[in-house]
């Protein structure tokens, strides 16, 4: 490797979650902060609702009812 083109890189970075959850990792920050982790996000956590404001996945169910896939 060419010396002095690449990032610093730390084996002790901090993920830090606006929930307060920490994740230790490697990475060219020292520091990163995020707004979402798998902690508190709807999607891991099992509480993500579906906004659906038009009917579009009523639709989508209604279509493809018959089209469940075979075990």
């Amino acid at each position: 490797m060419k010396e002095g083109i690449h990032p610093k890189y730390y084996n002790d970075a901090v993920i830090r979650c606006a929930c307060g959850n920490e994740i230790r990792v490697g990475s060219t920050r020292k520091e990163v902060r995020v707004e979402v982790c798998s902690k508190c996000h709807p999607f891991f956590t099992g509480k993500q609702k579906i906004v659906d404001t038009t009917g579009r996945v009523d639709r989508f169910l209604k279509k493809y009812k018959d089209y469940r896939i075979q075990e």
